[in-house]
């Protein structure tokens, strides 16, 4: 008889255990995070060398007086000028110049002189050679003559040349196409010749020195793209023009001259870091938000068949915008949880957005 009560316990119990079965399946649903699911891209990215160094000046030009002792009169140009190759940047007082070379002048003419009448000697002397009328002495000192107003008119020449050199350098011109990034001159100071007056970037053109470790040097070829990374986190792209064929002893590194373009106007004298593209290979990518750090350590959740998150530690390597590089962990053919990560646990149950959207849809139509 008290068997019978147990059995109609126990038949009570499992029945109700059967009808909270379906209630707590949908509480369960109900709990679940629904979240974007996608498989990791494959990319072909470029393995890059992080490096840094200065912005310099791809090559210098100094400006200076050839002349000394004159006056500075007029000052054409300015820090910050672009000039052109020949452009007057200064003037110098040439008043003593111009009155030399009106001497120099005049000394030719006096030579000239010299030489006609020399020549109308040497002229006669030469018919007169063997009539007797005069002496051999007497003949050669008249064709000397004529040979010596010869070089004097050449020196009177070689002079006034000269003057007109100098009246030249009384402006001063620049030496190339370029940009002005110092002044020295001033107006009213007498220069010597040799003092520099301005210095100038030629053609404008900026380069990035960038320090490469020495382990990366046999990799590092001429032509090869860089990104450096100036004020304001703008991004200029440069090629590789020269490698350095030394390495330093006290710091292991070697400099790569990297040319930027010319329109880019990047800052002179500042420390900037950047890249150097190396070969392109193939790369594993997932978005950032796919990524949950924990412990310093990177990890990703991949849903199954069964819609359960599954935590999967992974190694990172390259970035490149939003997405990173998974070295190991994952397959191509994985499903891994795009976003929403960060609020997930290991063995959750997930609805992926297309399934919610389905089940959205279905009940709409119900």
């Amino acid at each position: 008889m008290r068997a019978k009560p147990l059995l109609i316990a126990l038949f009570l119990s499992v029945n109700l255990v059967s009808a909270l079965e379906p209630v707590l399946a949908q509480q369960n649903e109900a709990a679940a995070l629904t979240v974007a699911v996608a498989r990791p891209a494959e990319r072909r990215w470029p393995e890059t060398v992080p490096t840094s160094g200065w912005l310099k000046p791809w090559h210098e030009a100094v400006v200076a007086a050839e002349i000394g002792g004159l006056r500075v009169t007029d000052v054409l140009v300015d820090v910050g000028s672009v000039v052109s190759k020949g452009q007057a940047l200064v003037r110098l007082a040439d008043e003593a110049v111009r009155a030399e070379l009106r001497k120099e002048g005049a000394a030719l003419a006096s030579a000239r002189a010299d030489l006609a009448k020399a020549r109308a000697n040497a002229g006669r002397a030469r018919k007169m050679q063997g009539s007797g009328a005069l002496s051999d002495e007497k003949i050669n000192e008249y064709l000397i003559a004529e040979q010596t107003a010869i070089a004097g008119v050449e020196s009177a020449e070689a002079l006034l040349e000269s003057q007109k050199i100098k009246l030249a350098q009384t402006t001063v011109l620049a030496a190339d196409d370029g940009l002005i990034t110092s002044r020295s001159a001033q107006l009213g100071a007498v220069v010597s010749s040799g003092t520099e007056l301005f210095r100038l970037i030629r053609e404008q053109r900026v380069e990035w020195q960038a320090e490469v470790s020495a382990r990366y040097l046999p990799r590092i070829k001429e032509g090869l793209t860089a990104t450096i990374v100036g004020p304001g986190d703008r991004r200029v792209k440069g090629i590789v023009r020269l490698v350095g064929p030394t390495v330093s002893t006290d710091t292991g590194r070697a400099l790569a001259y990297v040319a930027l373009p010319a329109e880019a106007h990047p800052p002179i004298g500042i420390y900037v870091t950047g890249q150097i593209e190396l070969e392109t290979t193939a790369a594993l990518t997932v978005p950032e938000t796919a990524l949950v750090l924990r412990d310093g350590i990177a990890y990703v959740f991949t849903v199954d068949a069964d819609k359960r998150a599954s935590r999967v530690r992974v190694e990172t390597g390259r970035r490149n915008g939003s997405e990173v590089e998974i070295l190991s962990g994952l397959d191509r053919s994985t499903e891994v949880v795009m976003t929403g990560s960060a609020f997930l646990s290991d063995k959750a149950f997930v609805r992926v957005t297309g399934d919610a959207l389905v089940e959205l849809e279905e009940g709409e139509s119900r």
